[in-house]
């Protein structure tokens, strides 16, 4: 598979990837991406960091034209009496007050899921986990379930990552620790941003929501203020990413591409937007603008 020059959707240690903001900007810079984006979990730090290291190569550089465009990202977990949603937004102010309450927010619900988390593990499962280790949880920027599973897995109980998730964490009754996804739109939009849909497919846990349930949440959504669709995605076959593409035609949305890297976390490599190959493929492997779908021009017209 080709890879793309174009990466909307990556994390980085500020949530739960294993690469630091500026191990991310060093590895879109060796992998000739011309744009991306950092969209950790309910987090933006990171995008100052990759800014602040943009400026210094900038200055550094001798041929400072050479660096990958940034936009500012976040991904935002969402749930409501409808079901879950994962909101990304990009081409905010990171400073101002509207994403950061939001981010807050959003924080704080992860704390208390962990603390839930943590407590269901010790009593139904008899999961020893020491005074440190939960210490070392919390001490994460946005400690989550990825973090649990690396634990329980360090720790023998289970043989895989995928197993802690399997026979553990996904056996934990969800609870509505989640930001509303209007509550996500309206901050992301009132800092200046764009508000996506992620994976659109996705739902809760294993949940695939496609046909006339895909229709009805994008068409919630969008009176809810959302913006776009991530159309392109390391998860998508083409004909996932035909239907998602239909329904942006049809609701007039942006669409964004995005690889969902998450560093050693996931066996998902920079670049890599699709499951296999679609028309659009050469345009995003070479970085060819005029030959990319007409709304994802629009979206980058649309944030700078």
């Amino acid at each position: 598979m080709k890879l793309s020059k174009i990466d909307l959707h990556m994390h980085s240690t500020v949530s739960d990837g294993t690469d630091t903001p500026l191990m991310l900007l060093e590895r879109a810079i060796s992998s000739g991406l011309l744009l991306f984006s950092l969209t950790d979990h309910d987090a933006i730090s990171g995008n100052r960091e990759i800014l602040s290291g943009l400026k210094a190569l900038g200055r550094k550089s001798s041929a400072p034209h050479s660096l990958p465009c940034f936009i500012t990202g976040v991904e935002f977990s969402c749930r409501d009496e409808f079901g879950k949603y994962h909101i990304l937004g990009y081409g905010f102010d990171p400073d101002h007050p509207a994403i950061n309450e939001v981010v807050e927010t959003g924080h704080n619900h992860r704390i208390t899921l962990m603390k839930e988390r943590i407590d269901f593990l010790r009593n139904e499962f008899s999961v020893e986990i020491a005074d440190e280790e939960e210490k070392e949880l919390f001490s994460l920027s946005n400690p989550g379930k990825p973090h649990l599973a690396r634990l329980l897995f360090s720790k023998g109980y289970c043989r895989t990552k995928d197993e802690a998730f399997d026979n553990f964490l996904n056996k934990i009754p969800e609870k509505n620790r989640y930001l509303r996804p209007e509550t996500a739109i309206e901050g992301i939009t009132n800092a200046g941003g764009r508000a996506v849909l992620a994976h659109p497919f996705y739902g809760a846990s294993a949940e695939w929501i496609c046909g006339q349930k895909l229709e009805d949440r994008v068409k919630r959504l969008k009176d809810l203020g959302l913006s776009g669709l991530e159309c392109f995605h390391s998860d998508l076959t083409y004909e996932n990413t035909k239907e998602v593409l239909s329904l942006a035609e049809k609701y007039d949305l942006l669409i964004t591409a995005g690889s969902d890297y998450h560093g050693d976390n996931k066996d998902i490599t920079l670049g890599t937007i699709s499951k296999e190959e679609t028309p659009y493929t050469d345009a995003f492997s070479k970085g060819d603008i005029n030959h990319l779908p007409e709304r994802i021009m629009r979206f980058l017209e649309a944030i700078r």
